[in-house]
């Protein structure tokens, strides 16, 4: 039925240009000095593409010396006009040489300083061991114009020094000894909360969104008692849900793993808080070097997120009821080739017949499994093949390999999380596969495609090669910050609340222009259902 599809995506258009019109009415430029005054002390900004720029402002105190794997404190108060035109060190991280332990600082940015705009505040993502809000992919300078929002992104603790658990690292204060990095992103919501007003922002009107491990965060923060009144609806992109043993690890894993770190350091547990930054930091990657077989631990596979504690968190999302909060969950078509493609952060030789694509898809498989039986890969590639020639697509080793990796760690859960939200949830959830693909030699639409196209950043010279410049991409970015800015100020987008029932999906990127349908590629989903290989939703 051509005719009434188009006149749906019509439809879509419209009343997205309507949304639009509603929640971003035309900004004047701004003028007069870019001083905000923050809680803690004044500080100066600059002007750059239309909005308000304040760059790496303090929302808590550097976490040295004793208050390493201490809870957050808010920062020291300052009288001085405090410069805010530069970034902060993104926090340390193997990969960037800059990188500081003094790192927990948020950036801003406004269209004006009048106002109570609803604030955005974005997660980076990074496997919760690198990234920074600080990354020019992360510019909120057009979001924050188009959307008439205030936008915020920051850094918080990552890998040791974030994500762990030991009961020798409580905090005096508050008892903690865990998630160091999740309690950084609460510390740095009520930061917001405090000083959304300095920037034109509205303090209870906080959308929190993030992508990967900041999509994750978003979630589980949204599940967290205390910031429940502070959050008024999240945002997660690609979330990489937290479960054993692939994305964390058990409690007696982290106590063992701060334990070989101390004794590869010639000290204790609590002696960590002394050791050099860069040697611990190098200590711990050294645990988890090499394939995960060969490690003294089992758990945190694939990456090393948030610990189950009893405090921060008390329990995987598959486990839990879904937030009650309104939800725009977004993932992107194929996930996995943000790993196969070309810069893969796991470089993996790409499988060219059949034997070597039963051997990377069991590579796949021992992410999340300490033993995988030859039948448990049998049994998927021939799903993935059978799926494949039933939908039309490419049957090809590399396309195979690349579905079953974005599946298995990204889609899978992030389709089925939706689902259990329309069905038990108590506020509306909206659905986005984001579907433009990425240019030759990329391939499909990876993980992480979306940010470029949130932010308005697919031009610059870090994006443009693998998303272009052209008007296809500017109307596809135009339609995803439009969607985005409407939820932020209204709790809607244009169109339907997600059903499993009904087409309610949108499909965003493809050709076409946008349309409804229900989440693609279900027969593969189905592989996971029926082999339990990541954890089914209770």
């Amino acid at each position: 039925m051509p005719a009434p599809a188009m006149g749906r995506r019509a439809v879509l258009a419209a009343s997205a240009a309507a949304a639009v019109a509603h929640a971003a009415p035309a900004v004047a430029a701004p003028s007069g000095p870019a001083v905000a005054r923050t809680t803690a002390g004044p500080v100066a900004g600059a002007r750059t593409g239309g909005a308000l720029a304040f760059r790496g402002v303090p929302y808590a105190r550097p976490p040295l010396g004793e208050l390493r794997f201490a809870s957050p404190r808010p920062p020291r108060p300052w009288r001085e006009m405090r410069d805010a035109t530069r970034f902060a060190p993104a926090f340390l991280q193997t990969i960037d040489p800059a990188s500081s332990e003094d790192g927990l600082y948020a950036n801003v940015w406004t269209p004006a300083l009048h106002g109570r705009r609803p604030v955005l505040v974005y997660i980076h993502g990074g496997g919760w061991q690198v990234g920074a809000g600080s990354l020019p992919t992360y510019d909120g300078a057009r979001l924050a114009v188009r959307g008439d929002l205030v936008v915020v992104t920051f850094n918080y603790r990552l890998g040791p020094f974030g994500f762990g658990y030991h009961e020798d690292l409580a905090d005096e204060a508050t008892g903690d000894c865990a998630n160091w990095g999740l309690q950084d992103q609460a510390a740095l919501l009520r930061w917001v909360r405090d000083n959304a007003e300095a920037f034109g922002g509205d303090p209870h009107n906080i959308t929190l969104s993030g992508t990967s491990a900041g999509g994750a965060s978003a979630w589980q923060l949204a599940l967290r008692p205390e910031l429940r009144g502070l959050v008024r609806r999240i945002v997660p992109i690609s979330a990489c849900h937290v479960w054993q043993p692939a994305t964390s690890l058990t409690v007696p894993d982290a106590r063992r793993a701060y334990e070989e770190v101390a004794a590869r350091l010639g000290t204790t547990v609590r002696g960590l808080r002394a050791a050099p930054a860069m040697a611990l930091r190098d200590a711990w990657w050294q645990v988890f070097g090499g394939a995960p077989g060969g490690r003294s631990v089992g758990s945190g596979r694939e990456y090393r997120g948030p610990v189950v504690d009893g405090r921060w968190m008390h329990g995987f999302d598959h486990e839990l009821a879904t937030p009650a909060l309104p939800i725009l969950s977004v993932h992107t078509r194929t996930e996995g080739s943000f790993y196969t493609g070309p810069g893969s952060p796991i470089p993996t030789p790409a499988p060219t017949d059949d034997a070597s694509l039963r051997e990377s898809v069991r590579g796949v498989l021992l992410k999340g499994a300490a033993r995988v039986p030859d039948s448990l890969v049998d049994g998927c590639v021939d799903a993935y093949r059978a799926a494949a020639v039933a939908d039309g697509l490419p049957l090809d080793p590399v396309s195979l390999w690349t579905d079953v990796w974005g599946d298995g760690l990204f889609r899978y859960l992030n389709v089925r999380l939706a689902e259990r939200h329309a069905r038990t949830g108590t506020a509306p959830g909206y659905l986005m596969e984001f579907a433009h693909p990425a240019r030759p030699p990329w391939f499909g639409t990876p993980h992480e495609h979306t940010s470029p196209f949130l932010f308005g950043t697919y031009g610059i010279a870090e994006n443009v090669g693998a998303c272009g410049d052209g008007p296809a991409e500017a109307e596809v970015s135009a339609a995803f910050m439009d969607a985005v800015s409407s939820f932020a100020h209204t709790g809607a987008v244009p169109w339907p609340v997600f059903s499993p029932d009904r087409p309610s999906t949108l499909i965003l990127g493809e050709p076409g222009g946008p349309r409804l349908a229900h989440p693609t590629k279900a027969r593969q989903l189905r592989f996971w259902d029926d082999n339990a290989w990541v954890p089914q939703l209770s």
